[in-house]
């Protein structure tokens, strides 16, 4: 296994956005003196084929990835490290884009049967995203079923009234939002929490992909765990700003921060164009699972690579969505700052 630090190197992939030949003003990220945080990157050149994950190779980078943010030296002493035998463990994934360009069904089997081997029960363990159809179609009911887990929709487990954001922005109710059909002052402003995480989940695993959004910069730790965990969310997606200042202050809330120990990003494949739909001809084979406790680390490193890929590809540029991290930051969620991010980057495979 080798092993090397990346530093402040990274911060050259912002170069491309250091002018703008439209005159735009480009985004940048904050830079703070703050605590680094930490992300371990594990790579396996052949972790996946013709874009689909293998399964061994996954197994080896997830122990490894989990062993080296936790610094023990067992896969069951690092889960050990972040849940107890005693927590129901909520691996929330993103399912919307299928199963090849979404969270991977091969990288959540082995967080599973790690935290099974760890003495985390099955029927404590919850594979969870917005809605079941997704996690259907995305193959989790099948995998939860072999594997003796469970799996459930925040929206069709319903959304507790006394757990919500607020804010002025009116949305327009659908079908399964809890004011839907209400009449009256303030119906629309809020946001309430699905019944998952104020009365079931005690600790979220956040496992998210390397997939672009064109309003948040990445669908990442932050995006899909906000939008995932709260109804009232079709007033934030169209407007950059609102999403920008929703999406923090969502996953800011007790019943969502508090309780995440883990964020991974699953770098299998990049896809650079596309967002919730699977688009292989647009995305590229990174072979890479990066760990960290700092979601907003892990989705900044996410929005950089998206734009270095798309200027490989020679794809049209979007220019970086630093207000939503910054907000982040902000908030103290995470650090949003290339320059106090150090990377640890590993080998599993030959």
């Amino acid at each position: 296994m080798r092993a090397f630090w990346l530093f402040p190197a990274l911060a050259s992939m912002v170069l491309p956005w250091a002018s703008r030949a439209d005159g735009a003003e480009p985004s940048t990220f904050l830079s703070a003196d703050k605590k680094p945080a930490m992300v371990v990157s594990v790579h396996d050149g052949k972790a996946t084929d013709a874009f689909r994950a293998q399964p061994e190779s996954i197994r080896a980078m997830v122990e490894c990835g989990l062993t080296n943010l936790t610094e023990t030296t067992t896969t069951s002493d690092a889960w050990r490290s972040l849940v107890s035998t005693q927590d129901v463990v909520g691996i929330k994934v993103f399912s919307a884009p299928g199963p090849n360009s979404g969270t991977r069904p091969a990288v959540v089997e082995a967080l599973v049967n790690g935290l099974i081997s760890a003495g985390v029960p099955p029927k404590q363990i919850v594979i969870w995203d917005r809605h079941q159809t997704d996690l259907r179609l995305a193959g989790y009911y099948d995998l939860a079923r072999r594997l003796r887990v469970k799996v459930a929709g925040a929206a069709e487990t319903g959304y507790d009234e006394n757990a919500f954001y607020d804010t002025a922005l009116l949305g327009s109710l659908v079908w399964g939002d809890l004011e839907f059909g209400k009449k009256g002052a303030g119906v629309g402003r809020k946001s309430f929490v699905t019944k998952l995480l104020t009365h079931d989940i005690t600790k979220i695993i956040n496992v998210t992909p390397l997939l672009n959004h064109d309003q948040a910069g990445v669908c990442g730790n932050l995006y899909s765990l906000a939008t995932g965990s709260v109804d009232n969310t079709g007033r934030f997606e169209s407007d950059a700003q609102g999403l920008a200042t929703a999406v923090p202050e969502i996953y800011a809330l007790t019943n969502l921060s508090d309780h995440v120990v883990l964020n991974i990003t699953d770098a299998l494949i990049c896809q650079y164009e596309g967002s919730e739909r699977g688009l292989l001809h647009y995305s590229t084979a990174l072979n890479e699972l990066r760990f960290s406790r700092d979601p907003v680390a892990l989705d900044v490193l996410s929005v950089h690579e998206l734009e270095h890929q798309r200027e490989a590809a020679h794809a049209p540029t979007n220019n970086p969505k630093a207000d939503l991290y910054n907000n982040a930051a902000l908030l103290e969620l995470g650090t949003s700052d290339v320059k106090t991010i150090k990377v640890r980057k590993l080998e599993t495979g030959p």
